[in-house]
């Protein structure tokens, strides 16, 4: 569980490097950069979910259209036929990386194409550009902008209130944007083009987190919190005349408007002491609820309270759930059932001990019904069953005593959606996952409901680091939030993150080049190690010891043979270990809070960097020598990496805008280093398998060439490089990690700061998950016997390619609706159509030009045809 945001933007901010301005240095030469010159596939490592989703989207008019925000990571789109989220801002660039931070979202009822976004992830220093309204005219598949004069905080506190952004449902040219910050509220009467402020408006709000917070996170006006219109105060082509508007102002927290947003009146008679977290209006029966807290959220919030307003008396009516004394939470989550509009839900969003809490109402709030409730204290009865095996990493590895359970219902759940289609589903956001239901009647028939996780392609995770070892898994990622993964296979999810111990985040890792068992890792945790060990590749951990002062992971560093470890810690200075780690001594001639990385050839020889010096010990770690090397980034925006099977061959990236920025490399162990020409900016260095015929491994960087920012490959010793990316897949920041894969050529794994890892292959390898099965293939497929209702199969995959495959994946179709029911010599999974087949232990190893085979038997209806396409991983297979 994460009650802090690990926010790796931030720190490149305070080090200049995301100020997107060229540098001040002029590169000497232009690189030879190819723009887009190959085609590749992108996708994500799968984790589903690991960030907060504070806000759920359902249009009212089309069935099945729904969005979801996130804090840091973009917006999403929820695909019906395959139950799973699309992203929709991975376009978002580099110069605009605080866009992917979404504050609002709103979706047009009237024109169910039109979807608009309010974006911009902080409001003080830490965000250097403005906010802006996306608005787009298909669905999110492309998008318009508008800029805006302020600043939004899609990650700041108070970020889980909303929706600040919405369409009018009559007139939808009208829409409103509550700002932050004192800016007010803001009217767009041109579908979003152009934005004005609402001079009426009479409050700006008052509210902040923590005035004496001197970074201006904490200590920003939380400004207008909702807009919510009644529909019934207007007709179609008509602008809706009644609208009501949350304040973060505890002693004026909502507002109301009758004459189409002219003048706006405190709304007489209401609540006060309490911040307004959400408004949802039923027009059927003249109600508009409220969720209060004392706070703003969404981890804080420690009294709370529900409110009915009856629209046509102005009647105000207490509706919680629990009385105010006995709440030791805020509420948030609030929606209405729109097939039966006198059934509300509601969250006790801040309740972290010993779970959250569900609410709901059947009689528009009379009374209430909880999830789960004590029996005999420590005890609980739950009104439902959790099921967590797509995404079993959800029970954080926990075995907690009564009354918490794991996994949890969740925490920070401020996202609350009944589909208003459809009274039986329900959706709702935590600060891990979306977990949802499509049996939530359950509950008021006295039979349990199931709550699953329904996040599959919504992937929210920041990414400080990245490794692909030659041997075992072909990735480990430390992450923000959730620690980290080992992906055997990256097309599924991993069945835990790194435990004993579970770090909230894990800031650095590393493997023993010669011996990729051995693997280590720092991270951060509130009270315990801040290292840990393993022996097998990853799958299992121990806990280091820490030597004094240490605060956090910062980074570390393993010898080649993995006989020794160095460690930069938070809180004190780079130390040095053999064995593993139960006692540490301290490294002298280097600074505290270098970066460290080993030599991957030279087990005693390991690397450091600190504010334009480069270090360098030949003696495990023991003593380090400053380098004469001279040009280097003066700033510690600096990331640098060790070429495996070459010592001494070390590439540094780095810099800032308003200095030393590009590439350099070494060939003499940091002694010297040569700055790469035409290379203006670049931020990351990673490695991987070399291209057919060449001699030097692969490059890859993110980085600015040509004047283009993007992910670039070099296959030539950083000669010439070649975008690999495109305009639709830019991902924001992409400057913590970037890795190749030394297994696979021309796969590499990219960091993002919200979109988890995204890894790409190039066109012709086929993305079989694991690093196997590249090259040419053929298929003959054919039907031995066949019988009322049923059926034989067999089928050959014939490797027509020149190298050998290790591993492989096949994909294919049925087009009458035939469904597997055994299948020998493969792996295989069905979903729908679709079906995967996979290699078992024993023939995955294909030589070019021989065949493995597998067989199965079926079921069909009607007609039973043969699939008229095959692929291996995402390559096409020759039929016969």
């Amino acid at each position: 569980m994460r009650r802090t945001r690990i926010l790796t933007a931030v720190l490149a901010l305070a080090a200049g490097l995301l100020a997107g301005t060229p540098p001040a240095l002029a590169a000497p030469a232009s690189a030879k950069a190819v723009i887009a010159a190959d085609t590749y596939t992108w996708k994500n490592a799968r984790i589903d979910g690991g960030g907060f989703v504070p806000g759920i989207v359902f249009n009212r008019s089309e069935k099945n259209l729904a969005y979801a925000r996130t804090d840091i990571g973009g917006a999403y789109r929820w695909v019906e036929s395959s139950k799973t989220w699309t992203p929709l801002l991975d376009s978002v660039g580099w110069n605009d990386w605080g866009h992917t931070g979404v504050v609002s979202l709103a979706s047009d009822s009237v024109d169910p194409d039109r979807v608009y976004a309010a974006v911009g992830t902080y409001t003080n220093s830490w965000d250097p550009g403005n906010g802006a309204v996306l608005r787009s005219a298909d669905r999110g598949a492309s998008w318009q902008k508008a800029d805006l004069p302020f600043k939004l905080g899609g990650n700041m506190p108070g970020r889980g209130m909303g929706e600040r952004l919405a369409v009018d449902p009559n007139r939808n040219s009208v829409l409103y944007l509550g700002a932050p910050s004192g800016k007010g509220l803001w009217r767009s009467t041109d579908s979003g083009v152009s934005w004005s402020q609402v001079t009426a408006f009479p409050n700006v709000g008052n509210y902040v987190q923590d005035p004496t917070d001197t970074s201006g996170y904490a200590s920003d006006n939380q400004g207008i919190a909702w807009v919510t219109f009644d529909e019934s105060t207007g007709s179609s082509g008509s602008a809706t005349q009644t609208v009501y508007v949350g304040v973060a102002d505890k002693d004026n927290a909502v507002y109301r408007s009758t004459d189409g947003g002219a003048t706006w009146s405190r709304l007489p008679g209401q609540p006060t002491g309490y911040l307004s977290h959400k408004g949802v209006l039923d027009a059927t029966n003249g109600y508009l609820y409220l969720a209060y807290s004392d706070k703003g959220g969404p981890y804080d919030g420690g009294k709370g309270q529900l409110w009915r307003y009856a629209t046509r008396t102005g009647t105000w009516t207490d509706i919680s759930p629990v009385a105010e004394a006995d709440t030791y939470y805020g509420f948030s989550g609030l929606t209405v059932d729109r097939q039966h509009p006198g059934t509300v839900m509601a969250t006790a969003y801040s309740s972290w001990w010993p779970d959250t809490q569900l609410f709901r109402s059947t009689d528009s709030g009379g009374t209430w019904t909880k999830a789960w409730d004590y029996t005999s204290y420590p005890n609980r009865s739950n009104r439902f069953t959790m099921d967590v095996s797509s995404a079993p990493w959800l029970t954080f590895g926990a075995n907690p005593s009564p009354p918490e359970q794991s996994p949890k219902l969740g925490w920070m759940t401020e996202a609350l959606e009944i589909d208003p289609f459809n009274s039986a589903r329900m959706m709702y956001g935590t600060g891990a996952t979306v977990y949802g239901t499509e049996n939530l009647t359950n509950w008021d028939s006295g039979s349990q409901f199931t709550i699953k996780p329904m996040v599959q392609g919504l992937e929210e995770t920041a990414v400080n680091d990245l490794a692909s070892p030659p041997s075992g898994a072909p990735l480990l990622s430390a992450l923000g939030d959730i620690g980290g993964f080992r992906h055997t296979d990256l097309t599924k999810v991993p069945p835990m993150m790194y435990t004993s111990p579970n770090f909230t985040s894990t800031t650095s890792l590393d493997y023993a080049e010669s011996t990729p068992n051995t693997v280590v890792r720092a991270g951060n945790l509130d009270s315990g190690p801040h290292i840990a060990f393993s022996t097998d590749n990853g799958a299992n951990w121990f806990a280091g010891t820490d030597p004094s002062g240490v605060s956090g992971g910062g980074t570390v560093a393993s010898a080649s043979d993995g006989s020794r470890f160095v460690w930069s810690p938070a809180g004190t200075g780079v130390q040095y270990t053999t064995g593993f780690g139960t006692s540490w001594s301290a490294s002298s001639g280097i600074p505290a809070g270098a970066v460290v990385e080993s030599d991957r050839v030279d087990p005693r020889t390991f690397y450091g960097f600190k504010s334009g010096k480069f270090y360098i010990s030949s003696d495990g770690g023991a003593t380090f020598t400053a380098s004469a090397a001279s040009g280097l980034p003066g700033g510690d925006s600096v990331r640098f990496k060790a070429l495996p099977g070459t010592k001494g061959d070390v590439w540094l990236a780095g810099g800032a805008s308003d200095g030393a920025y590009g590439l350099w490399h070494s060939t003499d162990g940091g002694a010297t280093f040569a700055k790469l020409p035409g290379i203006e900016e670049a931020d990351t260095i990673g490695f991987g398998k070399a291209a057919p015929a060449a001699s030097y491994q692969t490059l890859y960087t993110s980085a600015k060439i040509g004047g283009v920012r993007g992910i670039f490959r070099s296959t030539d010793k950083g000669v010439s490089w070649t975008r690999i990316n495109d305009d639709a897949h830019q991902w924001g920041w992409t400057g913590a990690a970037i890795t190749g894969d030394p297994r696979v050529y021309g796969r590499v794994y990219v960091s993002t700061n919200g979109r988890g890892i995204v890894y790409g292959d190039t066109a012709g390898t086929p993305d079989d998950g694991g690093g196997g099965g590249s090259g040419a293939c053929s298929v003959t497929y054919g039907i031995t016997s066949q019988w009322s209702g049923g059926f034989q199969g067999d089928v050959k995959l014939t490797n027509t390619g020149a190298g050998a495959w290790d591993g492989w994946t096949l994909n294919w179709s049925f087009a009458d609706g035939q469904r597997i029911t055994q299948l020998w010599n493969a792996e295989y999974t069905q979903s729908g159509a679709a079906v995967t087949a996979k290699n078992v232990s024993w023939n995955g190893k294909v030589a070019a030009g021989s065949s493995v085979s597998f067989g199965f038997t079926g079921s069909w209806s009607g007609v039973n045809s043969e699939p008229a396409a095959f692929k291996l991983g995402e390559q096409s297979c020759a039929v016969s």
